[in-house]
Parts: C-alpha cells; structure tokens; sequence
C-alpha cells in the first residue's frame, strides 16, 4: 500500500513505464510524473525484471537475517587479546572477519582498549582515627561572575592570550578537609600563591582548633603553591608535618577531590549568582549546612559535626 505522500500509485507508475516503453527519456517520464530520474529509474527496473506485478510495494522485510558468529570464535579472538594483547586488526585479518565486527566483539567483552586489559588494582579505603591526624588541601579554579550573571566561557576570556582588557579573570577555591570526621573549611581567594595558600592555612589551623581539633599532618598534592618556601614555612611555625602525593595519582588524595566535586555542584554551580561577592558569601552559609545538616555518606548519613570533640561550630568560614 502506497504512503499518503507517495508521488506514484500503481497506475501512475504504469503510465510511467508505458510512456518509457513507447520512446519516452527516462528524465522526461520522470519529470512527467513530478518524480527524480532516481525514482523513475528504480520503477522502470522493477518493471523490466518482473513485469506489470513490479509496479506493486513490496513489503519491507529481512531478506537475509544475519547469523550470530560461533561462541567459540568470540571467546578464542577474546583470549587471545587479553593474553597475548593482539591488535584488533590482527585478529580480525586471522580470522577472516572484518574489522568493524572484530571491535564489536572486544567492545562487548570490554576489551578495546589497552588500558583496560590489565585488572584494576583494588580500591584501597581508609580512615584516620582521630581528628587532626590528617587534613587533606586542595585547589580549584573558578571562574569569575561578570556582573549581572555568568561565567567565562573560555580561558581567553577569562585572561588568557589575547583582550586581557576585557578579561573576566579566575579564582581559586582552597579546600580542607579532615580525614576523620570529614569536617570541611573552604576559601575562595584570588590565586594561589605561595603567599595566599600559607594564609589558607592558617586560617584553616584556626578553624579546627576553634572545634578543638589540632592537625598533626596535612596531605596536599604537588602544586608549585605547596613546594613553595612560604607554604613549607607556615607548616614549620604551625608544627605541621606535610606529604605529598604520588605524581600522577590525585586518588591518593580522593577526599580533598571528593570535597571539591560536591562544592562545584552543591555550591558553586548550584544557583545562578550576580556576582562574585555574592557566590562567596554562600560559601560560608554552604559550609555551615556542610558540616552541621548534610548526611553524609561515608559517616552513615551523619554530618561531620557528629564526629567533632567539641559538637559545635564556632569557627567561620570566609
């Protein structure tokens, strides 16, 4: 049965190929009957392979259903990748198979890439057992509000390369985070510098021992501002001992990454704000309901105050 849109019912495709048949261009029929050459071509195919019962639609059905490949086959090509690391383009040349459908095979079983051959190694948790013992630091740039609403949309807007006289400019959140009991202080602050991060610091020493917290250790990744003299300074007059993560491996440092992925989505990116002043005075009301009123998942759904020696927050976030 024709479409409602169809150019052509059976008839008019039979006065088509009449007028073909009786001298008539393939391109003038076509035009005749308001329909491509590509079209009147098909039907007059149609009309020379099966005579008048080709004017007629056929129905769209699978002709030729495609066969699953043997279970074995998949399982040998799968063995030999995870064992011996064949290229795909190998075992599909072996095999006699096309390529695309060797991929097919490795991506269902989860062996297209390299990288994922090799088991992952365990996730390794763990948990200090008092507060202080560990504080984990971290950075995150932010953008800057622009008056009015929004964020740079790019980092030449932002400053970078060429039209600094328009730039909107970046800052940086400063995050601790103590392993314990998860009680967080924030900061955004201009940069961070050597200087700007060993003032973090000691705002952040002040804000633990305000809950009667004292820091042994802190545990920072290895930014040029946590190398620097001025930071490794502070940490001497603060009696402060200071390690670094390996290279390359930030879950070693996964609370102070935790930390910064729920300010940008809980804080940061949560609302729409009118300006910088504005989204920095949040984060204190945010750090507040943080610490005191969010569930908090690795403490059974308990806030980081729950865990505090001194149950209140009297420190301030800036």
């Amino acid at each position: 049965m024709s479409h409602a849109n169809a150019r052509l019912t059976p008839k008019g495709r039979a006065i088509l190929v009449g007028r073909i048949s009786s001298g008539w261009t393939i391109t003038a029929a076509a035009r005749a009957a308001g329909i491509s050459r590509q079209t009147g071509s098909k039907w007059w195919s149609r009309y020379r392979g099966a005579g008048e019962s080709g004017l007629f639609d056929q129905r769209s059905v699978v002709r030729h259903q495609a066969h699953a490949h043997p279970d074995d086959l998949v399982a040998k090509l799968c063995a030999r990748r995870r064992e011996q690391r064949v290229e795909p383009h190998v075992l599909a040349w072996e095999s006699g198979l096309a390529r695309s459908t060797v991929y097919a095979f490795l991506r269902r079983a989860g062996l297209s890439r390299l990288d994922r051959l090799d088991p992952r190694p365990a996730v390794i948790r763990y948990e200090r057992e008092r507060p202080g013992e560990l504080v984990h630091l971290d950075t995150k740039m932010l953008g800057r509000i622009r008056p009015g609403g929004g964020l740079p949309k790019s980092l030449r807007e932002a400053g970078y390369g060429s039209g600094r006289g328009q730039a909107i400019g970046w800052n940086r959140v400063h995050i601790a985070i103590d392993d314990y009991s998860r009680l967080a202080y924030a900061e955004e602050l201009p940069d961070e510098s050597p200087t700007t991060t060993a003032g973090f610091l000691h705002r952040a020493w002040r804000f633990y021992g305000s809950h009667g917290i004292t820091i042994e250790r802190i545990l920072t990744d290895n930014g040029g501002c946590y190398r620097s003299r001025d930071f490794a300074a502070a940490c001497d007059e603060l009696g402060l001992g200071h390690r670094r993560t390996r290279p390359y491996r930030p879950q070693t440092n996964g609370k102070a990454e935790r930390m910064v992925r729920t300010l940008i989505s809980e804080w940061a990116y949560a609302g729409k704000f009118n300006d910088t002043v504005e989204r920095i005075a949040a984060l204190g009301r945010y750090l507040d309901f943080y610490n005191t009123r969010r569930p908090h998942w690795s403490l059974a759904g308990q806030p980081p105050i729950s865990r505090m020696p001194v149950n209140n927050l009297t420190g301030k976030n800036s």
